[in-house]
């Protein structure tokens, strides 16, 4: 599986480093290791943003889904039947990274957008003790097992113009995340469609101040 990895300005072996791994959408899908850098993950790469928030980032591509859902299956609320092999690899890149590298394992972060942001909200249930933070941006999952990361520090977003996904789709996670005992944010961007709420994400502020805060819950 074709992937990307940024490393952090001026790497030192001895100190450890904050690891972000990003899922791509379903339009990045491929083998080329180019488009799934089409949105967000730029953001890292700037100069400033590296100076202030030295990282590991690893972007992985997938040659489909990251889960087995259809275009339909994007309209309801439904369980997952599990991961892709793609997922699967996914996961075992952050276990390679953290052993190659200085990697801090308390301070693993996920993010993803449209299908990417199904395989962050199906990582949340499945490994929820791993993440030490998670921005799911117009994505959906299973409302009825998330109360398991209510520990985990979410930021969601999402566009109430988003037909593709609708924003019932994440508002219901939120929804069962609160219900559980769980503090997520969520933004919902007015006028906004479907990966316009991943690129707004992303030039939010306070996006990166808030997420390198995060450490994973004891």
């Amino acid at each position: 599986m074709p992937y990307r990895l940024l490393k952090p300005k001026d790497y030192d072996k001895s100190k450890h480093y904050p690891l972000v791994l990003f899922f791509h959408g379903f339009g990045e899908r491929g083998t080329d290791n180019e488009k799934q850098l089409k949105h967000c993950v730029e953001l890292f790469a700037k100069p400033e943003e590296r100076e202030k928030y030295p990282c590991f980032v690893a972007v992985p591509q997938a040659p489909g889904p990251w889960l087995p859902i259809g275009d339909k299956d994007f309209l309801k609320p439904r369980p997952f039947k599990g991961a892709t092999e793609a997922l699967e690899l996914s996961v075992e890149l952050k276990n390679q990274l953290a052993e190659e590298f200085s990697v801090d394992t308390n301070r693993i972060y996920i993010s993803g957008a449209s299908n990417g942001g199904y395989a962050v909200w199906f990582l949340l249930h499945a490994m929820p003790s791993v993440w030490a933070a998670a921005v799911p941006c117009c994505g959906g999952g299973d409302p009825s097992t998330i109360a398991v990361a209510k520990h985990v520090a979410i930021w969601a977003f999402h566009g109430d113009k988003d037909t593709t996904v609708p924003v019932a789709r994440t508002k219901e996670l939120i929804a069962a995340l609160e219900a559980a005992g769980g503090h997520p944010k969520f933004t919902e961007y007015k006028d906004a469609h479907h990966m316009d709420a991943a690129d707004r994400a992303y030039k939010e502020p306070e996006l990166l101040p808030w997420l390198f805060e995060q450490k994973r819950s004891k």
